[in-house]
């Protein structure tokens, strides 16, 4: 039961990410590196406001908007710098390595075990008991997915869709693809710095190096669930990516249960990345 509670809670926290990194893998086909940064930016900007006394929920849309504007960034550098995509992520990725030590005082760690948090202050904790955690980030979760959800039903939401497609397409509707593109990766990080928030709340403290590896893990979830309901026209795009999230989390404890050390989780990270994609190449062979 406690391994379940983990992969869940784990594996909810990570599907906020990957809903972030669906934008920009699936929808604008932009390899965006920032989210590597970006996560560790939420957990940083969670820290030092909880530590500072403000209210554990209002952490939530600030997380979302610093994020938002680390998106901002890596858009304005690629589209009106002309940055290639990569090196623009690339770049923002960096510059926010020094803006997050900055953020959470100039140290690398941050303890927030003695402050309150989203699952502390819960009305409902009680009655919940050890499930508490875990239906207060599905509840995140779900908010996050169904704002999604309407957003890219809108007008501007299928304008994204399109410069993902053929750009060409908005250009010929008087639309300025570069914008449309620069809100893309614009709400994708805030999405993703969301996820370092909750993160920072479930493991009550803050690393600078909690976002190593966090853009193979969000990768990863898309792939999984994009690929698993390929052929299920009902499953929506992004609930396919959540459960792929608790498809990858649930495969990484059962590897970790079975005796490899926990140290070498990146190495199953990795690892595990590179058979998703091969399996999908095979798979896409086959098709054809």
């Amino acid at each position: 039961m406690q391994l379940l509670i983990s992969v869940l809670e784990q594996g909810f926290i990570y599907a906020i990410l990957a809903l972030g990194v669906y934008i920009t893998y699936k929808i604008l086909d932009f390899p965006d590196l920032t989210v590597d940064s970006s996560f560790p930016l939420g957990a940083a900007v969670c820290a030092a406001l909880i530590t500072r006394g403000v209210n554990p929920y209002l952490t939530l849309p600030v997380a979302f908007a610093a994020g938002a504007v680390a998106g901002l960034v890596t858009g304005l550098i690629h589209v009106k710098c002309h940055i290639r995509d990569l090196l623009s992520g690339i770049i923002t990725m960096t510059i926010l390595y020094s803006i997050n030590l900055h953020i959470a005082g100039g140290v690398a760690n941050v303890p927030i075990f003695s402050n309150d948090n989203i699952f502390s202050v819960f009305p409902f904790k009680d009655a919940l008991g050890i499930f508490n955690t875990t239906v207060v980030i599905l509840i995140i979760l779900i908010v996050a997915k169904l704002l999604l959800d309407g957003y890219l039903k809108t007008k501007s939401g299928y304008l994204l869709r399109a410069v993902g497609d053929n750009p060409s397409v908005v250009t010929s509707l008087a639309k300025d693809s570069g914008t449309v593109k620069i809100l893309g990766l614009t709400i994708s990080n805030g999405l993703v710095a969301l996820a370092g928030c909750v993160m920072c709340q479930q493991q009550r403290f803050f690393d600078i190096s909690m976002g190593t590896g966090t853009i193979v893990i969000g990768l990863a979830s898309v792939i999984i669930g994009i690929n698993l309901f390929r052929k299920v026209p009902f499953v929506a795009a992004t609930s396919a990516v959540i459960v792929g999230s608790v498809i990858y989390k649930a495969c990484v404890a059962i590897a970790i249960s079975k005796g490899l050390a926990p140290i070498d989780m990146k190495l199953i990270t990795g690892v595990l990345f590179l058979v998703i994609l091969i399996l999908g190449q095979f798979g896409g062979r086959l098709k054809k």
